[in-house]
């Protein structure tokens, strides 16, 4: 009798097996393949990328300095800093790139639901993504986007690694960094940030898209709120803390607008 298994159980099993044969194998074959990580451990570099807008057509993105709306991690305050970790990857300054017990995590969400619900991703996977592959949802894609983590977090240092990340996510319409992130949606540089305005953004990470104000500033502001409630339970923040930022409106600019964000770029022209 042959044992037939539902789709999606077949899929996470080919994953599994992916996983261990690529550690198995190691990550000689890929450096014949997968771009240099050796120019991001320079901060002063700055290197041109390519992002997507909501219409699909593609434009050069400045990742460094040479990026207007570069924010340095020590201008980072560390509300945001903690929000985002707390929100995307609790484990960030502990794994090595990928996090396991998150994939395990993933895998058994994944079986639960009978479908590939949940990735698994820390931030650096998903640093490998935005600056070195495709947004595809393939077995091929994860597994380069795994090789690379591991090379970013044995180049690369942990703050290093989150200054990159938080200046090239997408958190809107063309909207790329919390730099720009912070001017688009409450006028001010990311230095300025309240913490429930960077738990506010940090809600967005998913995709701005589905956590969009302009559209529905209810859904983002309860994310936000899951996440005060992770960090004051992960000690990140104090009670107090946290019912002041409970207790804050975030002032998003614009917001009486109802600015369309269907188009690729809907920035009022005084903020442009």
């Amino acid at each position: 009798m042959r044992l037939r298994f539902p789709r999606a159980f077949r899929n996470i099993l080919f994953v599994l097996a992916g996983i261990v044969v690529l550690c198995a194998a190691g990550t000689g074959i890929s450096l014949v393949f997968l771009p240099s990580v050796r120019p991001l451990a320079d901060p002063r570099a700055s290197i041109v990328i390519t992002v997507t807008d909501w219409n699909g057509k593609e434009h050069p993105f400045v990742v460094g300095p040479k990026n207007p709306s570069w924010t340095p991690i020590s201008s980072v305050p560390s509300y945001l800093k903690n929000a985002v970790i707390t929100a995307e990857d609790a484990n960030f300054y502990t794994h090595e790139g990928v996090d396991y017990e998150a994939i395990r995590e993933a895998i058994r969400t994944d079986i639960r639901k009978g479908r590939l619900a949940r990735g698994g991703s820390t931030i650096t996977q998903q640093l490998a993504k935005n600056l070195f592959l495709s947004r595809e949802k393939t077995f091929h894609r994860k597994i380069k986007e795994y090789v690379l983590a591991r090379r970013i977090d044995d180049r690369l240092s942990k703050a290093r690694i989150l200054e990159l990340y938080l200046n090239v996510v997408e958190l809107g319409p063309m909207v790329y960094g919390v730099g720009k992130a912070s001017r688009f949606y409450f006028g001010k540089p990311a230095s300025g940030l309240t913490l429930r305005e960077s738990a506010f953004l940090a809600s967005m990470l998913p995709g701005p898209k589905v956590y969009n104000p302009y559209r529905n500033l209810g859904r983002v502001v309860r994310r936000s709120d899951r996440i005060l409630r992770l960090m004051v339970a992960s000690h990140r923040i104090s009670e107090e803390e946290y019912r002041a930022a409970l207790a804050e409106e975030p002032n998003v600019e614009g917001l009486s607008r109802k600015v369309d964000t269907t188009i690729a770029s809907p920035v009022p022209a005084d903020r442009q």
